[in-house]
């Protein structure tokens, strides 16, 4: 009997879901995976089984062996918990991973709205307002310093970890809508899309059931 379950809404376009679920999977807790289609049409907090479920309203939630834990970030902390080395062993590294993860779930709105994460679509040059080419160029260089600073393929060294989880998503959004980059950063893009946990969440994505397509995220944007 599984030790929990981790809620997640559609694959195809939760990102912050994707966050949680690569923690979950990264630590090997075992826990059933519990998705619930979104059915709104104002936003991820509509739909009223996730409203009615997590403390906050929203995806991801993890229950594990007694604990209950919502928000992406402290899902990451709560599994690193279960697996030591998810964040790098250096003290000093560990808090640039952390600081760059929390960026990553505080900021950049522009990109957020702008660029939204849909695993299975082509948006190719659109959604470049300037804030979210101002979002991307902070991303481009976070990326760049940790990867020149840890060798890569992955943010901090070898291994895909926590702050790589949280990036995950922003790797996706920058497939869909294929902005401009550097070579730097569609290196790391490559890697971290290979990965077999990244490779499975958009091979499941992409077998969702047609009918939980939602208008509002299939629909580009005027060019």
């Amino acid at each position: 009997m599984p030790d929990g379950r981790i809620y997640i809404g559609n694959k195809r376009y939760s990102s912050w879901s994707m966050r949680g679920w690569l923690a979950v999977h990264l630590a090997g807790l075992d826990v059933e995976e519990v998705l619930i289609p979104f059915v709104r049409g104002e936003g991820i907090g509509a739909t009223p089984a996730i409203a009615q479920l997590s403390p906050n309203g929203l995806v991801p939630y993890l229950e594990h062996r007694g604990a209950k834990v919502w928000e992406s970030l402290a899902i990451c902390e709560y599994c690193a918990e279960h697996r030591p080395g998810l964040w790098p062993a250096d003290p000093a590294a560990r808090a640039v991973a952390r600081s760059i993860s929390a960026e990553m779930a505080t900021g950049f709105r522009g990109l957020r709205q702008a660029m939204w994460f849909n695993a299975g679509r082509d948006f190719a040059g659109l959604g470049r307002t300037p804030e979210a080419l101002a979002d991307i160029a902070r991303i481009e260089a976070i990326w760049a310093e940790a990867l020149a600073a840890h060798k890569g393929p992955f943010l901090f060294g070898s291994a895909f970890g926590m702050a790589d989880a949280m990036y995950a998503p922003v790797v996706g959004r920058f497939l869909t809508w294929q902005p401009e980059l550097n070579a730097t950063t569609k290196a790391y893009m490559a890697a971290v899309r290979a990965h077999p946990l990244v490779e499975r969440w958009y091979r499941e994505a992409l077998a969702e059931p047609e009918a939980w397509l939602l208008a509002g995220y299939e629909t580009p944007p005027a060019s």
